[in-house]
Order: structure tokens, then sequence, then C-alpha cells
């Protein structure tokens, strides 16, 4: 149906490019809010709630088959209130219903389906129904009109879900326990991981298989802390093979949110900011240990993809990339075989096709999805007569012509908007490899970005969530706080400029003011001036990103080590105590969080520098020191506010002077550069 024959409804007035494209459906759709209910109140209507996102492929699906359907619509607009919520705009709403879902049903995803009363609280949660009943599923005209059967004709059982609903929800809420995570759950974590890990393919689980970069992170630390060789192998494993596969886009670069097989052969073809983010920390910081070019050379491509196609002129970030373009996933990806021949020449196509699993027949869908899975490029040298520097070269002048080629199709739909959290990551991201490869204009983006938010997204001292289209909104959720409070302090690590650090504590105790439970300890989802939906979410546990919990807690132990101020070790303490039921239990689940521990169990070390930048400050941010804290300054008196601690030493005999401190004591002060080295990494 095209915009001009169907009537606009009251999403038009929205900036989420997700709602503005369901603006022009037939359905009579209301954005999440009191206009809504306060008519289903009034006209005793249930409520049906889709919540979505704009790159979402089968979110688009629905609405072609059904919100786009004169009959689905007409249903819903006499006997429903259409409410639709963009997740990412909304994740406090999102996470509420998407916890009934599973609750109800044992599983959840997007689009997701909520059919409630006028007070908010679900009686029937799904995720995508077909048009007509097909893949063992009801389509949706059988379930509108059943559940709406149902609502007027017995209410009291209507009732006896809500109440069971919100009786559930009550019961979700974890409370304190006496006890407090040790060690033991960091072996515990590294196990559970290697049970789960494919050995032959990299990666956790089976297909879909998601990235899970949060868990590279924690094997890459209980490497460091521990020295067992297994836990890296596993992470080497996996980063190899992902970039191998077709899950890493090797004409265009950037990774796709999760592959459909568990060999990372087809990937879905979207593409978040937030993946991207935390893979560029992954490989980063596997090349800090290993030192091997190859994550370098990847996450160089990652930069490169992201500032080509996910940065926008004001220096922020775009949130994703769809799957589809033309209504076909994939389509702006993949390659025929003759077509690459054609543009490449039959020499140069014979080298490429072959490197890159490039057929007749195709691996997807008679379509090829370009990969290294099973290639030698030592053997294709050598079977063609050529050095591998040779092929190399080849390969490369190849994929720029056929990017050339690629980006004079239609591209895929981009979620413009700018949300803290995920720029955030990416900031995070950008200092930390700005740091360790040297490269100052990785860090000076990350700088740009920060700029932005700080001049747009914090409206009289209260952070916001999004920004699109001139347009700020929506208070800021606890994720938005602990993202950006580690951005800051990588911008720390990355500069030394001390404002970073203290604009670090000055979000982490604004934070603490808005999202901590007084009563339990842990920090809630939303703020204590946001709105109140059905239960005040505290999650713990990662999914396709760190939970804001997780990051929150390695944000207040480095903070703890950096500024020396005992009040962010005395909430992690908290925390631990807090959350020692759920960690426990799905210790796999939350090992972001177990980092955490991990740093605070294992022996560290405060390194203050008073003095220049020298071989020994970049050394500790070239190498992988997780258990190291390092400060460093010209002028101590310019860490008072910061790190008052240090700010009372003083420089021996006006040179360069290096303070260490291990296990709560205080070495003497130091000017020799390799005496300090040698006693930074004496274990």
């Amino acid at each position: 149906m095209s915009k001009e024959q169907s009537n606009v409804n009251k999403l038009i007035n929205e900036k989420s490019p997700y709602l503005l494209q369901h603006a022009y459906n037939p359905v009579n759709w209301y954005p999440w809010g009191e206009e809504a209910f306060a008519k289903a109140e009034a006209e005793d209507k249930p409520i049906f709630l889709s919540i979505g996102y704009s790159t979402c492929h089968w979110c688009h699906v629905l609405a072609h088959e059904s919100f786009e359907d004169k009959e689905v619509a007409s249903y819903l607009n006499e006997h429903y209130i259409c409410i639709k919520v963009d997740r990412e705009e909304r994740p406090d709403i999102d996470s509420v219903y998407m916890k009934v879902c599973q609750m109800m049903t044992g599983q959840g995803g997007w689009p997701l389906s909520i059919f409630m009363t006028p007070d908010k609280i679900p009686f029937y949660a799904g995720t995508y129904f077909p048009r007509k009943s097909k893949y063992g599923m009801p389509g949706i005209m059988d379930v509108l009109t059943q559940l709406y059967q149902k609502y007027k004709q017995d209410p009291d059982q209507i009732d006896k879900v809500t109440k069971s609903v919100t009786d559930a929800l009550e019961q979700t809420v974890s409370e304190r326990n006496k006890n407090r995570l040790t060690k033991e759950i960091t072996d515990e974590a590294a196990k559970q991981l290697g049970k789960r890990f494919d050995f032959s393919n990299g990666g956790f689980g089976s297909a879909p298989k998601f990235p899970a970069p949060q868990n590279l992170l924690y094997l890459l630390r209980y490497h460091h802390y521990t020295g067992k060789t297994a836990a890296l192998k596993m992470v080497e494993n996996t980063l190899k093979n992902m970039a191998a596969g077709g899950i890493y886009d090797h004409i265009g670069f950037g990774f796709a949110r999760y592959s459909t097989d568990e060999k990372w052969l087809v990937p879905h073809f979207e593409k978040m900011l937030y993946d991207n983010a935390l893979l560029l920390i992954a490989y980063t910081e596997c090349y800090q240990v290993t030192k091997n070019p190859f994550y370098k050379r990847i996450s160089e491509q990652i930069i490169t993809f992201v500032m080509r196609e996910m940065r926008n002129q004001k220096g922020t970030f775009y949130s994703a990339i769809d799957a589809d373009s033309e209504g076909v996933e994939g389509r702006y990806y993949v390659w025929d075989f003759n077509e690459v021949i054609d543009i490449l020449g039959e020499e140069a196509g014979k080298l490429f096709t072959a490197a890159y699993d490039i057929t007749p027949e195709g691996n997807f869908d008679g379509k090829n999805v370009p990969n290294l899975s099973h290639t030698s490029l030592t053997s294709i040298a050598a079977d063609n007569n050529l050095e591998t520097k040779q092929l190399m070269e080849s390969l490369e002048d190849s994929r720029a012509k056929l990017l050339h080629v690629r980006e004079q199709r239609i591209y895929p739909h981009v979620d413009d908007k700018v949300l803290t959290s995920w720029n955030a990551m990416m900031i995070t991201a950008m200092a930390k490899a700005g740091k360790v490869f040297d490269t100052p204009e990785y860090v000076e983006t990350a700088e740009k970005a920060v700029q932005f938010i700080e001049q747009h997204l914090i409206q009289d001292g209260r952070m916001k969530a999004r920004y699109r289209d001139g347009e700020v909104k929506f208070n800021a959720y606890l994720d938005d706080y602990a993202f950006l409070t580690w951005a800051y302090i990588e911008l720390y690590e990355a500069t030394f400029s001390t404002d970073y650090l203290k604009k670090a504590r000055e979000t982490a105790d604004a934070m603490l003011n808005l999202f901590w439970d007084d009563v339990q300890g842990g920090f809630f989802f939303n703020g204590e001036d946001s709105e109140q939906l059905l239960t005040r979410e505290k999650e713990i546990f990662d999914g396709a990103l760190p939970s804001g919990n997780s990051v929150a807690a390695n944000c207040l132990t480095r903070l703890g080590h950096l500024t020396g101020e005992t009040i962010y070790f005395d909430k992690l303490e908290d925390m631990s105590h807090a959350f020692y039921d759920d960690v426990s239990s799905t210790v796999a689940a939350g090992t972001h969080f177990i980092q955490s521990v991990l740093i605070s169990e294992y022996p560290s070390k405060e390194v203050v520098v008073l003095g220049d930048e020298n071989e020994l400050t970049n050394q500790l941010q070239q190498n992988f020191t997780p258990d190291i804290s390092l400060l460093v300054s010209d002028n101590p008196e310019t860490l008072s506010d910061a790190a008052h601690f240090a700010s009372e030493y003083r420089k021996v005999d006006n040179k360069t002077s290096i303070y260490i401190c291990e296990n709560f004591t205080c070495h003497q002060p130091v000017t020799d550069i390799d005496k300090a080295w040698e006693r930074i990494r004496k274990k």
C-alpha cells in the first residue's frame, strides 16, 4: 500500500525510524502514552502492544503481511487500542514485557506481541504471528478474534491471568544473599563456557550462533589472571572462525548480528552498532595479548566500516543497518558467480572466487556469501604460481572493485537515531583501539562523539537516551550511565586527561543516585525519576550486549582503583551479595559481571606516574593489563579532584617518579623505568 493510499496514524509525529515505518499503516497506531491508555479505559478495549525495531527482519514481515492488510487493520481498529514501541528507544518497556512473554511462553524475541488490559497488565504474549496459520503457529486473525472474545466474555479468566502475571513478576525480584561471590565463581564461569564451546567452529552453543563478545572479554581476563591457555585458545578459535565466516563482511567489513548456522557461514545480514563496538574491543584486546597482527587488521577493518557507513556528520554513530534491501534479506551483500567474473575479469575473478567460496551453485539461496572458512591462501597462491603477498594484493584490489560496484546497489535502511548507550560503547572501543594501536585519529573520533553527547544528550544535569533529527527524548537508563562511565574511563586511559576521570566519577555518582537499590543492592534499569512500569527491572544477565549492572560493576571496580575511593568497592561488595543467587544459578549468562569478581579477587596494582608519558606508560597502554590501574600526571595537583590520594605524591629529585601500590600497600617511589616495569610485572 502506498503512502498516498493509506491514512496517516498518530505515529507520524514521532522521530523513531521504527514508529515512522508504521505511520502509514491502516492500523490506528498510538505511541506509548496516556492518550492510548485513557482511550482503552474509556472504551473498555484490550490493548495490542507491538514492540520491535526498525532493522528487524521479522518485524518487516509481520508489518507487510498483517499491519498493511485491510482486514487485520479493520479488526484491530474496531476491537483494540494499538500501541507501537521502539524497543531501542524504550528498553525499559521492552524489558518488562519480554520477561512476561518468556514466563508465559518459554521464549521471546522480536516482534514482541503483547495483549493487555487498559491498566497495562498482559493476559497473552507472543512474538511473530503469520497472516494465516502455518509453521505450527496460529494466524493473527485467529489470535485477535479469540483473545477479544475471551476478554469480553470471560473477564474472570482475564483477571486470573493478570493476577498470576503480577504475582510472577513480584517473585522475580532478587533478594540480597548473606553469601558473596568469590574466586570459585570465576573458575565455574570458565568451566561452563568450556562445556558450551564449539571446538570445531568456535563460539558457544549451536545455530543460530551469536558472537557473545562478553564471553570472549571474560576469557581473555581469566587467561591473564590464571595463566590457563585453554581460555585464550577458545577466544582465538572464535575470533579467527568468525572473521573467516560469512558473518564478517569481506567486501565492506564489519560484523552482522548473528549467523543462522553453527559455522558462521550465512549471516542474518543486519549490522548493529553495539556488536561492532564490542567485537572491536575483543579483537583489540586479543591483539594486546597475542601481538598477532591478524587481530589488529580486523580491528582496523571494523573501524573502516564504522567510519564509512555508521558515522554521521556530527561525529556520532547510527544504531543499525537493515538486513533487507528491496524487500529481500541480504540482497545488498550477496553475489552471483558470473557477476563477480564479469566485474573482475577472468584471471582476477578466478583467484577471488576460489579464495572466497564463490561458486555457480552458491551457498545462500543460489547466491554467494563471500567467506574464507575453508580457504588456504597459501595453496591458492602455489596453485597459481604466485607469492602469498601477490595473491593478497590481487584479492584486495578485487575487493575494492566489488565494493565500488556494491555501493551502486540500493542500500539497506539505516536506523540513524543516536542512542547514548550504544554510542558510548563505540566511544569505548575507539578509545581503546587508539590507545593500543597508537592511532590518535581513533581517539579523536571517540572524543568528538562524547562531546556531542555532552552537548546534546545531557540536559539540566539529566542524561537522555536518544537523539534524532534535532529531538532529544527519554530519560536515560542504567545502560546509558554505565556505558558512558566505561567510555570516560577508556578515554582517560587513552589520553591521561584528568577531565575524563572526573567525568567518569561524576557519571558513576549520578548513576548511584538515580538507579541504586538502597534495600537489596544493585541497580534498577530505570531511574527513580522515570516512568514507573509494572515492575522496576533489575537485570544482571548479559544478552546481545552486557547488562547495565555488569558494566556498572566493572566501572565501580576500576574507579575504586583509579581514584582510591572505597565507596565504589563498597557498592561492588553489595552487588556481590545482591546478585549471588542469580549469578550462581546461571553462571555462563553473567560473565561480564564476573569480570568484576576476577578484578576484585585477584591481586591488583595501582601505578602513579608523575612526569611525562614515557616508555613505561606506553607499554602499559599497549599491553593487556586489566590488573593494573594507571594514573599519569606531570603535576600531581591536577589529580586532586579525580584521585585525591595521588595529589599528595611528589616527584623525587624533580625526575619522573613511579609510585606502585599493591594489596593495599605502597612501595617507595622509583625513578628507574626498567626497575619500575620489573616490579609492575612481578606476580
